[in-house]
């Protein structure tokens, strides 16, 4: 669960540190006071993209720090194969945005990339936005949910598996199933590629070696003329004295002397090997000029071999490692084709077994969501009643149709919403109200299923109020007492059930905005209260409302 988040120079928020209870925590304040600003900074620790934008103005970087405890086991596993601890079972994620684009992320203080951020941030919080519920307007999206239902992870790996199999050999057969006209013009062709590539006899990092070559003959001139120039500084000639020479003397004249001045030996042994480094490298580069005889057979001879590797790159390449990857692939395709006629027969039989395969897994997979379609009809329909849709009917249509990635199955959620009605898609039917209702049906349903320890509402409320809003916020209490629970929410009915209840507030600080965040005691959460149901006019009667929302809602015992 998320014990503790801190956040600094997260848009309009300077510095704000919050505690989570591990129930039910709601946020509350005026639109645009900063309560998506929260969210962001929560998907930020999570790994999320987000740009430099979030950062506040004025300021070098935006950090977002997250506590968390009872961490799942699977995701202690991740932690422990990247080498990490969780110290007193705490795990502490970090999110740094510059203003200048540049993001780092940090577990337990050790930078990490990002992806790795993000694998571990949905083992820990699911967040369920406004946009979510346009899932339940897309069918292509209705058979992921039930399989998360189900838990039909291992299944359909296993169907997976053996599905891209025989994809893969559909595509060879198809392959070896060319007529012999396309299949004789394509081994005539793969013959020329073999051909011309084999031809050349090009050995790895010719291009490169090549290349250095010539650069050194097309500048011998230039480079003889250097090394002459710099051996006469050293060694001399018959006209003018070389750096060897001088210091040759200068040895002389100081080795005189060092018997009456000791500390000159020492100096005088420095030049000693001054010498003898010098006369070494003279040597080097009369070995070196003595290589730069340019043979023109030989500079013709690279100038050609240079103009056939940049050809045979440009046709094959871009690069030499990529010619011979042309070359290895046209050799097995070539195989490949003329042994096409035994292949064949060989791969047919293979694809009737392994067709055979899968469609026995794809109709045990469908068996298998047909037998958990049952128990999710029963557990939705039921979570619906209580959230106020009483004759409420679901309908997990499954309309099969030829082997898929999916198996066998198109799944379609349908929905009756009234007695006499024909259940019909969720796009044609169901209000803002519903679509809220229904997925926080689903959310519940799911969340029993795995062992994701938070789960974030941004506003569920979309679309509702009166007794619907009440049994929404009785079901969130009813969830957050076995899954901790955060809930962005303008609706008073609510935040009355609240654990927590934390306020986002925006102000006017001298000349910048600023928004705080805190957790509201009970009296000013009553006057919280009072806001929402009736504005910033707060008579004592909405008060006395609002005291009594707290006080019902606290004598609510929920359902388990």
């Amino acid at each position: 669960m998320l014990a503790e988040l801190y956040i600094e120079n997260l848009a309009v928020i300077e510095k704000a540190q919050i505690r989570f209870t591990d129930n039910l925590n709601v946020f509350t304040g005026e639109t645009g006071a900063g309560k998506s600003i929260l969210i962001n900074g929560i998907n930020a620790i999570l790994g999320q993209r987000i740009t430099k934008d979030i950062v506040r103005t004025g300021a070098d970087k935006a950090v977002i720090t997250a506590v968390f405890c009872n961490i799942p086991d699977g995701c202690l596993e991740v932690i422990k194969d990247i080498g990490l601890e969780c110290e007193d079972g705490q795990l502490f994620l970090e999110r740094e945005v510059r203003s200048d684009g540049g993001s780092v992320a940090r577990i337990n203080s050790r930078p990490v990339n990002v992806s790795l951020l993000r694998q571990i941030g949905e083992m820990l919080v699911n967040i369920h936005g406004q946009h979510d519920n346009q899932i339940l307007l897309s069918p292509d999206k209705h058979i992921r949910i039930l399989d998360s239902y189900a838990e039909a992870d291992d299944m359909l790996a296993d169907y997976h598996l053996s599905f891209h199999k025989l994809q893969k050999l559909a595509k060879q057969i198809n392959q070896l199933k060319m007529n012999d006209k396309q299949k004789q013009f394509r081994i005539s062709e793969l013959y020329d590629i073999c051909n011309e590539i084999e031809a050349l006899n090009l050995t790895e990092d010719e291009d490169k070696k090549v290349e250095a070559e010539l650069d050194i003959s097309k500048n011998a001139v230039a480079l003889s003329e250097a090394i002459f120039a710099s051996n006469t500084i050293i060694s001399g000639n018959d006209n003018t004295t070389g750096i060897v020479e001088n210091i040759s003397s200068a040895n002389e004249k100081l080795e005189y002397f060092t018997d009456i001045m000791p500390e000159l030996s020492a100096l005088s042994e420095r030049l000693s090997g001054t010498m003898i480094e010098l006369q070494d490298i003279s040597q080097e580069l009369d070995s070196i000029l003595g290589k730069l005889n340019v043979d023109p057979k030989r500079f013709d001879w690279l100038n050609q071999r240079s103009d056939d590797i940049r050809r045979i790159c440009k046709k094959y390449g871009p690069e030499l490692s990529d010619v011979f990857t042309t070359l290895d692939s046209s050799r097995k395709e070539l195989d490949t084709l003329e042994g096409a006629e035994q292949s064949l027969e060989k791969l047919e039989n293979e694809k009737t077994e392994l067709l055979t395969e899968v469609s026995k897994k794809a109709v045990e997979l469908s068996k298998f969501r047909a037998e958990a379609a049952e128990r999710f009809v029963a557990q939705v329909t039921s979570e619906l009643e209580f959230l106020n849709m009483p004759n409420v009917r679901i309908v997990v249509d499954n309309k099969q149709g030829k082997l898929t990635v999916n198996g066998l199955d198109n799944i379609e959620f349908l929905i009756s919403a009234n007695i006499g009605e024909e259940p019909r898609p969720l796009a044609k039917i169901a209000s803002g109200g519903e679509l809220s209702r229904i997925m926080l049906a689903l959310k519940n349903v799911i969340a029993e299923k795995d062992s994701i320890g938070t789960l974030i509402f941004d506003e569920i409320d979309t679309g509702v109020s009166g007794r619907a809003a009440q049994k929404i916020g009785m079901k969130l209490r009813q969830i957050s007492r076995y899954r901790q629970v955060l809930c962005v929410t303008h609706l008073a009915q609510i935040a009355v059930m609240a654990d927590d209840h934390i306020l986002i507030e925006k102000g006017v600080v001298g000349d910048r905005t600023v928004t705080t965040v805190k957790t509201l005691d009970d009296e000013q959460r009553k006057y919280e209260i009072a806001r929402i149901m009736g504005g910033d006019s707060i008579t004592p009667l909405l008060l006395e409302n609002a005291q009594q929302l707290i006080d019902e809602a606290r004598s609510e015992v929920p359902a388990e």
